[in-house]
């Protein structure tokens, strides 16, 4: 498949890129930074330098046009609400409607446990901007005809993948998540039909990714 990344410089993005040139996929990586190119570069991918919170529809469309799939793994990085509000809601809905509109259908959201009504934090939290913008753009995901996946991982560490998650897993329950296993996650459900049109949250646990999916 040709698959865009968006966030290519983050951390899952990092990973994940060789996993999918390793398994054969023509990877692009989207990049604010251009010092960040050879980052990229270095993981198999192509670099494409371009901000998601500036580009409008029709730009995202054209990056898109020719693609199969679209990663989001873009994000804000918290901290100041009007940014992440623009990314990762504002930015996030408009590359769906863009994937849409350039044909590329098949969607995998990386999203978090906590993107749900049901386990929202107080309104005073610092945590609730970025939890609202991430409920909004997963929302609206569900309700295009993209083939979308949403990943619910928890609380992200930087400690080996194993291939294996706990899909018990809730928000700050039992849902912490190496950043290696989102991408070993992302990687197993970009071409499964199992996998679309499922919300799943996980965390670090003992049951193989296939196994899991088998279970959906």
């Amino acid at each position: 498949m040709r698959v865009t990344i968006f966030g290519g410089h983050g951390k899952i993005a990092l990973i994940l890129a060789p996993m999918l040139v390793g398994a054969g996929h023509e990877v692009t990586s989207v990049v604010r930074n251009p010092d960040h190119v050879a980052d990229i570069e270095a993981t198999g991918a192509t670099a494409l330098v371009s901000s998601v919170e500036d580009a409008d529809t029709d730009s995202l469309r054209a990056m898109l046009d020719g693609q199969d799939a679209v990663i989001w793994s873009a994000g804000a990085g918290g901290g100041n609400p009007d940014r992440t509000y623009a990314v990762d809601r504002d930015a996030a809905i408009r590359s769906m409607d863009a994937a849409a509109a350039a044909g590329a259908t098949r969607y995998v959201m990386v999203s978090f446990s906590g993107s749900s009504e049901e386990v929202l934090v107080p309104e005073d939290n610092p945590f609730r901007h970025y939890q609202d913008a991430k409920i909004a753009a997963d929302e609206h995901l569900r309700t295009t005809e993209l083939q979308w996946t949403i990943l619910g991982p928890g609380t992200l560490t930087l400690e080996p993948g194993t291939g294996t998650v706990n899909p018990e897993a809730g928000f700050n329950d039992g849902d912490t998540t190496s950043r290696e296993l989102v991408a070993q996650v992302a990687l197993a459900v970009l071409d499964d039909p199992r996998a679309l049109r499922q919300t799943l949250v996980f965390g670090d646990g003992a049951v193989p990714i296939d196994a899991w999916l088998d279970q959906l």
